[in-house]
């Protein structure tokens, strides 16, 4: 008479062995920050985290971002399938809350959330002259002639080196009645997308 009791001992011995397989490689992905959205650990760890302190005027909540960590400039300093006519792709955003306010004294706040460096530089918009239309240059840049405001410092106002991952920058601007466009000019940015229209009422 023959017995099952060894191949039954296998299979038990078979799951146990899976089941302690299958909660050591839950906690070694949970413990590498793989069970989370974003990006990779290493890069949520080294964004910086900041906020802006009251503000005057009018508030402009600005979030700036790309599609995350795989992003990257190509040698000449701009970005993959950005240029003129493309509108992005979708690679790089700029959006603005509220997107009218009115005449006066008006604060933006600008958030960083993507894996690069961002800035918003603050244009008067031409009558009839649509956003995410003006010319680049060989360096990738619109030209700023005429800026009425910059956010590019990282946890500070005004102008600097950009806006680090993670982190909050501001200024406080005068703007008369009319269409403005927010854009970041970093190389390859604005023909990547990164553009918004602000209206400032009377």
């Amino acid at each position: 008479m023959t017995t099952n009791r060894p191949r039954g001992l296998w299979l038990a011995v078979g799951a146990v062995a899976a089941l302690v397989l299958g909660i050591g490689t839950t906690l070694l992905i949970a413990a590498t920050g793989g069970l989370h959205g974003g990006g990779p650990a290493p890069w949520r760890g080294a964004a910086v985290r900041c906020g802006a302190p009251p503000l005057k005027g009018h508030a402009v909540d600005v979030t700036v971002g790309d599609m995350g960590p795989g992003m990257r400039h190509r040698p000449d300093g701009r970005v993959p399938n950005s240029g003129p006519g493309r509108h992005g792709l979708g690679m790089m955003w700029l959006r603005v809350t509220p997107r009218a306010v009115p005449a006066g004294v008006v604060s933006l706040r600008v958030v960083n959330v993507g894996a690069l460096p961002h800035e918003v530089v603050v244009l008067p918009l031409p009558t009839g002259q649509p956003v995410g239309e003006r010319p680049t240059g060989a360096d990738g840049r619109v030209d700023e002639a005429g800026s009425v405001g910059e956010a590019s410092r990282s946890c500070g106002a005004g102008s600097g080196g950009g806006i680090a991952p993670g982190a909050t920058a501001w200024t406080t601007v005068t703007l008369h009645p009319g269409r403005y466009e927010l854009v970041c000019n970093l190389p390859g940015h604005y023909g990547a997308g990164m553009y918004a229209e602000l209206d400032v009422t009377r």
